[in-house]
C-alpha cells in the first residue's frame, strides 16, 4: 500500500483504506455501505447527514461504533474538528473494547493537528505508538511525527521518523517522499469564501478576488451527489496567518471559514 501524503488536496488519510477492509468483511446489522459510499466519495455532508439520523436510532446496536468512527472521520474531512473530536474521544472513553480505539485516536491527534496544536498533535500520536494495539497503524503515526516535528521547526526529529518509516516499512514510501516532506512540507491553511454550484459563478469570485489583491483557486467536491466549486483564498503556513486573512475577508463582506 502506498502511504499517501497528509495534505487537504489528496485523498490523504490512510486510515480509510483501513476503514474500509474493517468494516466490509463483516454482515453488519446497521447497513452502513451508503454511508461508506458518502465518505469515500468525498461527499462529507451527506455523510454526517446521514450518519447522524443513523446515530439517533443505532442505541446499542453492537456495530454503533463503527458508526461513530465513520462520522467523526467525515466531521474531520468536512473540517468540523471540534464535533470529530467529540466523537472520536466517545469511542475512546465510553465504547473502550472498540475495535476502532486506536484508529479513533489517531484520528484525534490529527483534528490537533490540523487546528494548528503541533504539539498535543505530537503528544497524542507519541501515546498511540507507545500502545501495543497500533502495531497496523505505526507507518501512518511515523508519517504523522515527521510532519509535526517539521511544523515545530524540529528537521533532525522529523528525518529521523522518515529514517523510521523507510527503514521498517520500505514499501509504504514513495519515491520522493522526504524531499516533499521536509522541503515542501504541503500542508497549509486557507480560507473558504464561497461555494458554487456553477464553475463560472466560481471563477467570477476567483477574478474579483483577484482584482483585490487575494490569491485565489478552487477545490472542486461533490455535495448531494452533484460537484460544488468551493472559493478558498491562502495557502498559508499557520493557523493565525489564516485567522489575519479571514478577519481582512470577512470586513469585506465574504462570508468565511477556514480550512482545515
Amino acid at each position: 500500500m502506498r502511504l499517501f501524503r497528509f495534505a487537504r488536496n489528496d485523498n490523504v488519510f490512510l486510515y480509510l483504506a483501513l476503514l474500509l477492509f474493517m468494516i466490509s468483511t463483516p454482515a453488519y446489522a446497521l447497513d452502513l455501505d451508503p454511508l461508506k459510499a458518502d465518505l469515500m466519495s468525498g461527499d462529507y455532508r451527506a455523510a454526517i447527514t446521514r450518519g447522524e439520523k443513523m446515530l439517533a436510532s443505532a442505541g446499542n446496536d453492537r456495530d454503533a461504533d463503527a458508526l461513530y468512527y465513520i462520522l467523526g472521520l467525515s466531521y474531520l474531512k468536512d473540517g468540523n474538528f471540534l464535533r470529530a473530536s467529540d466523537i472520536f474521544e466517545i469511542i475512546i472513553n465510553e465504547l473502550k473494547s472498540s475495535r476502532y480505539a486506536p484508529q479513533a485516536r489517531l484520528g484525534l491527534s490529527d483534528t490537533y493537528f490540523f487546528r494548528g496544536d503541533f504539539q498535543k498533535a505530537k503528544n497524542g500520536y507519541l501515546e498511540l505508538l507507545a500502545g501495543q494495539d497500533a502495531l497496523n497503524l505505526k507507518a501512518v503515526v511515523y508519517s504523522r511525527l515527521s510532519q509535526c516535528e517539521a511544523k515545530l521547526g524540529n528537521t533532525a526529529a522529523a528525518k529521523d521518523y522518515l529514517d523510521r518509516l523507510s527503514r521498517e516499512f520500505p514499501l509504504n514510501v514513495e519515491p520522493g517522499w522526504e524531499a516533499f516532506l521536509l522541503v515542501n512540507n504541503d500542508f497549509y491553511y486557507s480560507v473558504q469564501v464561497g461555494s458554487f454550484a456553477s464553475k463560472a459563478n466560481a471563477e467570477n469570485l476567483i477574478r474579483r478576488l483577484e482584482r483585490s489583491g487575494y490569491s485565489a483557486f478552487i477545490e472542486e467536491a461533490v455535495s448531494q451527489g452533484a460537484p460544488v466549486y468551493r472559493v478558498r483564498s491562502g495557502k498559508l503556513a499557520s493557523r493565525q496567518e489564516a485567522l489575519e486573512l479571514e478577519a481582512r475577508l470577512s470586513a469585506e463582506g465574504y462570508p468565511t471559514k477556514i480550512f482545515p
